[in-house]
């Protein structure tokens, strides 16, 4: 750029010496100086840096890592959320992961005095707004939060299957609840009894008696 200028320049001032006409010099001499200025400019290089894209940090969870499991703590409730209180010291707000469901949640402490821990329940006695739940963190320990997603209250905070449905669906079968009563009376009965109760059970399982037990009522 800055050869082109000069020649440009050393060509014009070879027609300034040979112009004649006012007009023409007054022509030649403004590009001149035009020219001029522009080779005594710096020559400025524009360098166009990319924008940084800005990304969300988040603690990864890696399954390589070990942790050490808080199985005991203390918990409260009122009728919207349960409290759950994890007695564990030098814990850093940034240094917890937390996953929150419905029906569960897991809570892992990283590097907390060298060491990880993790605090969790894998299936919940009710469900949990997941989006509303949240983890303080305090001096001496940590206060999970678990907001219900329905108001009431909780007898416990794990799941517990009822067994006693089974034995509830049993009773509302009249036929297996008869069928016990037979094999009951047929193990403590006599030689008669027993042969009552096989002739009862044979005809009942053929279709022949629409009661089990009409033989010897």
């Amino acid at each position: 750029m800055a050869d082109e200028l000069a020649l440009d320049l050393e060509e014009l001032r070879q027609l300034q010496n040979l112009a004649k006409r006012p007009r023409v010099l007054s022509l030649i001499s403004s590009e001149i100086r035009n020219l001029e200025k522009l080779s005594k400019e710096p020559t400025s290089v524009s360098v166009q840096t990319p924008t940084p894209i800005a990304t969300g940090v988040k603690v990864p969870s890696t399954p390589a890592l070990n942790y050490v499991p808080l199985g005991s703590f203390s918990w409260d409730q009122d009728n919207d959320k349960v409290k759950i209180y994890v007695s564990l010291e030098g814990v850093k707000q940034e240094n917890v992961e937390t996953d929150f469901k419905p029906m569960s949640f897991d809570v892992k402490f990283h590097d907390v005095q060298g060491k990880n821990y993790r605090c969790a329940i894998p299936k919940l006695n009710k469900e949990i707004d997941p989006e509303k739940c949240k983890v303080l963190v305090k001096p001496n320990r940590v206060v999970i939060t678990l907001f219900k997603a329905s108001k009431g209250n909780w007898l416990d905070l794990h799941f517990k299957e009822d067994k006693l449905k089974p034995n509830m669906d049993k009773e509302r079968d009249p036929m297996a609840g008869i069928m016990d009563l037979m094999k009951n009376m047929y193990e403590e009965g006599d030689d008669e009894m027993k042969r009552t109760i096989a002739k009862a059970w044979t005809d009942a399982r053929s279709g022949k008696a629409a009661d089990p037990l009409q033989g010897y009522r």
